[in-house]
């Protein structure tokens, strides 16, 4: 395969070397001597973003072209004149003359039916790193093509100069060019940009060929029943979803065709913070020599304090899904059987699970609710309710309701079953209660999992409505009613709902696409 980017979509010429699919062992040295990161005690490379320790959504663009016209266009897709577009890419050829790149090929997506071709040019080693960790590499029979599906430019030291006349936000910029098949990324170096960004490119492409693009985890028990776990950033999708008793298809994306789950991902993005080998074991252990640590604390010895949040909440590791022991190689897996919507409920009014009718369903994977708590960005000072459609707003390129009828369909056609988990607060909210026990989450989900809890009465939420078990082995009666956990109940009563409201208000923008029996399944004010 030639290796000439001049010859590319990219049109990159003047460069000083090119690097192609590097092994680990070499990208991690040239890391180290690039100044790029150093080595925790662990051997995973630790490596830290600067001013920008997260996505940047306002910084995401579309070109508008003609290939675009179905795109959901407003606060999540904001469109990018081609003119821009051109002069930014000149400010990245410009930028990378005379420098080194780091190139990687591979795919996004476990099923060859469905699967991305991608490059990844980027200008630290470390990216590429991440790049051949998060995507799938080509197996000893593959032949990759000279034109890859998508091609990723990460220019992360360029900030856009003159950016309000371009049409951008800051100096900041992920732009993805469907016309071109390019995604050029600027200003930062988070890398879970390289990785949200083809998958938002998998949620517009996918939907065309009858796929339903997902943002969540999958795994697979004994007797070959997948299950899937939805959820946003802190609600527990990564962690919930490393079970020692199933075996791991992915953590965080993957698509649902008519043959099934696949993963769109080789590898894992695993948030850290309070990471300890007791409670999430098999994501401690699979941070090791390959893997990347984003924004990590270390001691004096190199050992990385997990607990320590001083440069961000959002400390991430990287490691490839191969590192966890009971992994699903060829990353797919059959029709599932349980789904799970996950919530951090830091209000602590909703059930710790809940099963959910079709309608219900629908209605909850529309408002996609979780909370922010008060500390995580500038200006949160006390719990705050985030309703993100589809549990992944920010990456959908079409508009929500798109995706509920995929999921609709799908879960009719298949008879799956929905719950609804509450991995956030119990007995008060924030502040007041206590997180819920990952011990008691994973008891209710071992007894979804394997059927038992069907089997034991259920009684409506007087509240949201959903059906709460009266009993689960391994979790004190009073947990399933979170009403009975709270000291003033009249306090309960009120802050549940509040919440009530704010699910209805949110899901008004959805009243008109809906069916009444959705729109009527929400909380009970």
């Amino acid at each position: 395969m030639s290796y000439d980017l001049s010859s590319t979509p990219l049109r990159l010429g003047g460069l000083n070397s090119v690097y192609t699919n590097l092994p680990a062992s070499l990208l991690v040295e040239k890391a180290l001597n690039r100044g790029e990161g150093t080595l925790a005690e662990n051997g995973a490379l630790v490596v830290k973003t600067g001013l920008r320790c997260g996505r940047s959504p306002v910084d995401k663009f579309s070109v508008q072209t003609a290939e675009t016209k179905d795109i959901w266009w407003g606060s999540v897709n904001k469109p990018l004149p081609v003119d821009s577009w051109e002069h930014i890419m000149n400010l990245a050829r410009a930028y990378l003359q005379g420098r080194d790149v780091f190139v990687f090929d591979g795919y996004a997506g476990a099923d060859p039916a469905y699967r991305l071709q991608v490059k990844v040019v980027a200008e630290k080693a470390w990216h590429a790193l991440f790049a051949g960790t998060l995507f799938i590499k080509p197996g000893k029979n593959d032949v990759l093509s000279d034109k890859p599906d998508f091609t990723v430019l990460n220019v992360c030291g360029l900030m856009a100069p003159d950016f309000k006349a371009l049409g951008l936000a800051s100096g900041v910029f992920v732009v993805v060019n469907f016309s071109e098949k390019v995604i050029l990324i600027g200003g930062t170096h988070y890398a879970g940009e390289i990785k949200k960004s083809i998958f938002s490119v998998m949620n517009y492409l996918l939907p065309k060929k009858n796929v339903f693009p997902m943002h969540c985890s999958a795994n697979v028990g004994p007797e070959g029943d997948t299950a899937l776990f939805f959820g946003l950033s802190g609600t527990g999708k990564t962690t919930l979803s490393a079970d020692p008793t199933r075996r791991l298809i992915g953590d965080d994306e993957h698509g649902w065709s008519d043959q099934g789950i696949f993963n769109f991902e080789g590898g894992c993005y695993a948030k850290c913070i309070k990471l300890s080998r007791e409670n999430e074991p098999q994501i401690y252990n699979a941070i090791r020599f390959g893997s990347v640590l984003e924004n990590v604390v270390m001691n004096e010895q190199r050992v990385p304090d997990f607990d320590d949040e001083s440069i961000t909440e959002n400390t991430r590791a990287t490691y490839p899904v191969t590192y966890i022991d009971n992994c699903v190689l060829a990353g797919v897996g059959g029709h599932p059987k349980n789904v799970f919507f996950l919530a951090a409920d830091a209000f602590g009014v909703l059930p710790p699970i809940s099963r959910l009718t079709p309608d219900q369903a629908m209605y909850h994977f529309l408002s996609g609710y979780t909370a922010k708590l008060a500390g995580t960005e500038a200006g949160i000072t006390a719990p705050t309710s985030t309703f993100s459609a589809c549990f992944g707003a920010p990456f959908l390129m079409l508009h929500p309701f798109q995706y509920a009828e995929m999921l609709g369909k799908a879960m009719k056609k298949h008879g799956t079953t929905l719950w609804l988990v509450n991995t956030g607060w119990s007995g008060g909210q924030y502040g007041v209660g206590k997180r819920m026990k990952i011990s008691y989450t994973r008891a209710l989900l071992t007894a979804a999992l394997n059927g038992s809890l069907g089997k034991v009465s259920f009684v409506p939420d007087p509240v949201f409505g959903v059906s709460v078990p009266d009993y689960c082995p391994g979790v004190p009666p009073e947990i399933l009613k979170p009403k009975q956990t709270w000291e003033d109940k009249s306090l309960y009563d009120k802050t549940a709902r509040q919440l009530a409201v704010q699910f209805t208000e949110n899901f008004k923008q959805f009243a008109d696409r809906v069916t009444p029996e959705v729109f009527q399944s929400g909380p009970r004010i």
